[in-house]
């Protein structure tokens, strides 16, 4: 079981990733990586700091792809919408 009592600021390793944000992620994963990368790394806390890192990252992962498909379905509609810009011959395009 995580100790929430070393980081009482990070969230519950079990909480679902549509509670969290992606910028809370990433500061709180920055905090993690500071964490283990200091000189006095606590032993007895290092997997749970890893594995709560672990979680972090499949949040960031799943919020990039979240966005990735919502600006390709934003692209999608204005395709839809928008007539493509006619060039002349010889044109780049």
């Amino acid at each position: 079981m995580t100790d929430h009592a070393a980081n009482p600021s990070s969230s519950m390793p079990d909480e679902p990733s549509g509670a969290i944000g992606y910028a809370e992620a990433l500061a709180e994963l920055e905090s993690i990586l500071r964490e283990l990368e200091g000189s006095d790394v606590d032993v007895d806390h290092l997997a749970d700091r890893v594995a709560r890192a672990a979680q972090l990252i499949a949040v960031c992962r799943d919020r990039i792809s979240g966005a990735r498909v919502q600006i390709d379905e934003v692209l999608a509609d204005l395709d839809a919408v928008v007539p493509p810009v006619q060039t002349s011959p010889g044109e780049p395009t």
